[in-house]
Protein backbone atom coordinates (compact mmCIF):
# COMPACT_ATOMS: atom_id res chain seq x y z
CA UNK A 1 0.00 0.00 0.00
CA UNK A 2 1.20 3.62 -1.39
CA UNK A 3 1.66 5.70 2.16
CA UNK A 4 0.24 9.20 2.26
CA UNK A 5 3.28 11.72 1.10
CA UNK A 6 3.37 8.89 -2.03
CA UNK A 7 -0.30 9.82 -3.18
CA UNK A 8 -0.16 13.64 -2.46
CA UNK A 9 3.04 13.66 -4.33
CA UNK A 10 1.24 11.14 -7.10
CA UNK A 11 -1.65 13.72 -7.11
CA UNK A 12 0.26 16.93 -6.95
CA UNK A 13 2.28 15.81 -10.24
CA UNK A 14 -0.96 15.20 -11.63
CA UNK A 15 -1.93 18.54 -10.74
CA UNK A 16 0.64 20.23 -12.27
CA UNK A 17 0.45 17.91 -15.53
CA UNK A 18 -2.67 18.81 -15.79
CA UNK A 19 -3.41 22.29 -15.70
CA UNK A 20 -0.07 22.99 -17.85
CA UNK A 21 -1.57 20.45 -20.67
CA UNK A 22 -5.03 22.51 -19.87
CA UNK A 23 -3.28 25.83 -20.46
CA UNK A 24 -1.62 25.46 -23.37
CA UNK A 25 -4.60 23.38 -25.11
CA UNK A 26 -6.99 26.45 -23.89
CA UNK A 27 -4.75 29.04 -25.42
CA UNK A 28 -3.33 27.35 -28.62
CA UNK A 29 -7.61 26.55 -29.16
CA UNK A 30 -8.82 29.89 -28.54
CA UNK A 31 -5.60 32.62 -28.88
CA UNK A 32 -3.15 30.53 -31.47
CA UNK A 33 -1.74 33.88 -32.59
CA UNK A 34 -0.69 34.62 -29.23
CA UNK A 35 0.34 31.66 -28.08
CA UNK A 36 2.42 31.05 -31.07
CA UNK A 37 4.24 34.39 -32.02
CA UNK A 38 5.55 34.13 -28.08
CA UNK A 39 8.13 31.24 -29.85
CA UNK A 40 8.29 33.46 -32.87
CA UNK A 41 5.62 31.79 -35.15
CA UNK A 42 3.87 33.88 -37.45
CA UNK A 43 0.01 32.52 -38.18
CA UNK A 44 -0.60 35.18 -40.06
CA UNK A 45 -4.47 34.28 -40.95
CA UNK A 46 -2.61 30.65 -42.37
CA UNK A 47 -6.04 28.92 -41.91
CA UNK A 48 -4.38 25.84 -42.91
CA UNK A 49 -1.80 25.99 -40.09
CA UNK A 50 -3.76 27.28 -37.62
CA UNK A 51 -6.48 24.40 -38.61
CA UNK A 52 -3.42 21.71 -38.17
CA UNK A 53 -1.92 23.45 -34.88
CA UNK A 54 -5.52 23.43 -33.57
CA UNK A 55 -6.28 19.50 -33.90
CA UNK A 56 -3.32 18.15 -31.51
CA UNK A 57 -4.19 20.96 -28.82
CA UNK A 58 -8.02 19.25 -28.46
CA UNK A 59 -5.91 15.83 -27.65
CA UNK A 60 -3.89 18.13 -25.06
CA UNK A 61 -6.74 19.10 -23.62
CA UNK A 62 -8.90 15.63 -23.22
CA UNK A 63 -5.21 14.50 -21.93
CA UNK A 64 -4.82 17.37 -19.22
CA UNK A 65 -8.57 17.07 -18.56
CA UNK A 66 -7.87 13.05 -17.64
CA UNK A 67 -4.88 14.09 -15.74
CA UNK A 68 -6.99 16.43 -13.46
CA UNK A 69 -9.50 13.34 -12.85
CA UNK A 70 -6.36 11.89 -11.32
CA UNK A 71 -6.32 14.45 -9.16
CA UNK A 72 -9.92 14.12 -7.82
CA UNK A 73 -10.55 10.00 -9.07
CA UNK A 74 -8.09 8.03 -6.68
CA UNK A 75 -9.25 5.15 -9.34
CA UNK A 76 -7.93 7.42 -12.24
CA UNK A 77 -4.57 8.41 -10.45
CA UNK A 78 -2.37 5.66 -12.32
CA UNK A 79 -4.20 6.34 -15.92
CA UNK A 80 -3.37 9.94 -15.15
CA UNK A 81 0.17 9.63 -14.89
CA UNK A 82 -0.06 7.02 -17.60
CA UNK A 83 -1.55 9.78 -20.10
CA UNK A 84 1.07 12.41 -18.77
CA UNK A 85 3.74 10.68 -19.60
CA UNK A 86 2.70 9.68 -23.37
CA UNK A 87 2.10 13.30 -24.00
CA UNK A 88 5.08 14.67 -22.05
CA UNK A 89 7.63 12.68 -23.03
CA UNK A 90 6.89 11.76 -26.71
CA UNK A 91 6.28 15.88 -27.34
CA UNK A 92 9.56 16.71 -25.90
CA UNK A 93 11.59 13.99 -27.26
CA UNK A 94 10.60 15.15 -30.42
CA UNK A 95 11.34 18.46 -29.89
CA UNK A 96 14.76 16.79 -29.36
CA UNK A 97 15.14 15.11 -32.42
CA UNK A 98 14.05 17.61 -34.11
CA UNK A 99 16.15 19.60 -32.94
CA UNK A 100 19.16 17.07 -34.03
CA UNK A 101 18.06 17.09 -37.82
CA UNK A 102 16.62 20.71 -38.05
CA UNK A 103 18.97 22.99 -36.01
CA UNK A 104 17.72 24.73 -32.87
CA UNK A 105 14.75 26.31 -32.83
CA UNK A 106 13.75 29.85 -30.73
CA UNK A 107 15.20 29.12 -26.91
CA UNK A 108 11.21 29.29 -25.59
CA UNK A 109 10.99 25.63 -27.59
CA UNK A 110 14.22 24.64 -26.08
CA UNK A 111 12.56 25.42 -23.09
CA UNK A 112 9.64 23.53 -23.53
CA UNK A 113 11.25 20.32 -24.87
CA UNK A 114 13.53 20.47 -21.55
CA UNK A 115 9.83 21.07 -19.24
CA UNK A 116 8.38 18.47 -21.04
CA UNK A 117 11.54 15.68 -20.15
CA UNK A 118 11.33 16.81 -17.16
CA UNK A 119 7.47 16.58 -16.46
CA UNK A 120 7.11 13.14 -18.10
CA UNK A 121 10.50 11.70 -16.73
CA UNK A 122 8.87 12.75 -13.03
CA UNK A 123 5.16 10.94 -13.81
CA UNK A 124 6.95 7.96 -15.09
CA UNK A 125 9.05 7.95 -11.83
CA UNK A 126 5.59 8.14 -10.22
CA UNK A 127 4.22 4.94 -11.94
CA UNK A 128 7.23 2.73 -10.86
CA UNK A 129 6.37 1.20 -7.25
CA UNK A 130 8.31 2.98 -4.98
CA UNK A 131 9.29 5.94 -6.82
CA UNK A 132 6.26 7.48 -5.87
CA UNK A 133 7.38 7.65 -2.37
CA UNK A 134 10.79 9.43 -3.37
CA UNK A 135 9.16 12.32 -4.82
CA UNK A 136 7.75 13.81 -2.16
CA UNK A 137 11.01 13.44 -0.22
Amino acid sequence: MMNLRAQVARKLVLLISGLVAIGIAATILFAPDMFYAAYGIELAGNTNLTNELKAPAGVLLVAGLLMLAGVFRTHLTTAGLMVATAIYLPYGLSRLLSIALDGVPHSGLVGAAIFEIAVGAVCLLALVPGRAAQLSN
